[in-house]
């Protein structure tokens, strides 16, 4: 049986970050990661944005290597844990195989949220390298490809794939694309520059059901319609991959409930990334499924496990780019809260607050550069109450 100092469950970003955190304090421990799909860590986020629109972001540059040039750490692929046996301090592999270790992060990230319809070649529910060759080997040719989703994944998808020579119909439930998260004004320029760059917007929709025949996938509408296409991409969300957790009896809300030093309840298995709820110290107890939290709690899980005495107290953001807009955000985004806009005449840019009772719960930043991100948390974490006179132009739009 191998066993290793540091085995690492997951083979994303959170996982590539914790190898660096942990090589920070400690150069000889041994550390193992298993990984699920057949490839090592990748910038996620890229599939879905610069690899389709930034001639200069290569695919090449994608690929992470925690491994390389380190004989102390192991990368296995098409490796599925089934089981952790927290007394034994192991875990165990689809294969029947057990791997020990002497501390344990699960950095199993989230699922796409799947329908009732098969994944096949024509299928993709989006998420890995695998769904993006596929998309990217279809893209160019003029073929009619259906985004379903609303999401995040959903809106850049059909972004990247409008303009790279597709024909794409985006099928959501809202009325307005993302009118459920960006504010009125915001959703509607959304939603209008999507029809401009010939996006097919299908809103108030969702897919019951799905077939393939004859090269062709046929999406059955909730409205009775139906949509034949070459592909259907869907971007659904995600779900944070609990199971293993939760069946090792470790305390779940949402997500692996972690403390301030990211442990769980055993002392020597931690949590990060998508699959962890940590308490925040500004928002409270929370979950992020973005990258700046897999890339800040990767590292910061790294140094915690490997003997550091800190604490994880950054506050993540998010972010999305599409076509000439591009927004980044930290806190909760609700069209349903009170929004007050700090915009720009033309509404090329600008700061929106999300209140709820008067104390600002979200901060979105419309083309603005990422050094506002602090003063967009600073004004979270003011908890007295706010209007638009202690608002507008306390964080600068320049």
């Amino acid at each position: 049986m191998q066993r290793y100092d540091y085995l690492i469950v997951g083979a994303g970003m959170v996982a590539a970050n914790a190898v660096a955190g942990i090589r920070e304090h400690d150069r000889d421990g041994s550390i193992g990661i298993l990984g699920e799909e057949p490839n090592g860590p990748v910038t996620r986020p890229a599939l879905s944005k610069k690899l389709w629109t930034d001639p200069e972001f290569t695919y090449d540059k994608i690929w992470m290597a925690p491994e390389a040039d380190d004989d102390n750490t192991t990368l296995h692929l098409d490796a599925r844990v089934t089981q952790i046996d927290r007394d034994a301090k192991t875990v165990t592999l689809e294969t029947g195989d057990r791997v020990g270790y002497g501390k344990l992060l699960l950095a199993t990230g989230g699922a796409p949220v799947r329908l009732d319809i098969p994944e096949s070649e024509r299928v993709r529910y989006f998420r890995t390298v695998a769904d993006y060759d596929y998309l990217r080997e279809l893209a160019g040719h003029g073929l009619h490809i259906v985004v379903v989703g609303g999401s995040y994944i959903g809106t850049e998808l059909a972004a990247a794939l409008i303009q790279n020579d597709c024909r794409v119909t985006l099928v959501y439930p809202e009325a307005v694309l993302a009118g459920s998260m960006l504010p009125p004004s915001l959703a509607d320029r959304f939603h209008q520059t999507y029809l401009d760059h010939g996006v097919n917007l299908l809103g108030g929709r969702k897919v019951k059901s799905g077939s393939e025949s004859h090269g062709k996938v046929t999406l059955e509408l909730d409205d009775g319609n139906q949509l034949v296409a070459d592909a259907v991409a869907f971007g659904l969300g995600v779900a944070p991959c609990i199971e293993l957790a939760e069946n090792a009896g470790l305390e779940i809300d949402g997500g692996i409930v972690v403390d301030e030093r990211l442990t769980t309840a055993d002392a020597a298995i931690f949590a990060a990334g998508d699959v962890a709820t940590y308490p925040d110290r500004i928002l409270g107890r929370w979950h992020a499924e973005h990258v700046d939290n897999a890339n800040q709690m990767g590292s910061t899980v790294g140094h915690i496990m490997a003997g550091s005495d800190e604490t994880y107290d950054h506050t993540p953001y998010f972010y999305s780019t599409v076509f000439d807009i591009a927004w980044k955000a930290v806190g909760t985004l609700d069209s349903h809260l009170d929004i007050i806009e700090d915009a720009d005449a033309d509404g090329d840019s600008g700061v929106y607050y999300y209140l709820e009772a008067g104390r600002v719960k979200g901060v979105l930043l419309l083309n603005l550069d990422a050094d506002k991100l602090d003063d967009a948390r600073a004004v979270l974490a003011d908890t007295s109450t706010q209007d638009e006179t202690t608002l507008i132009g306390r964080i600068s739009r320049d």
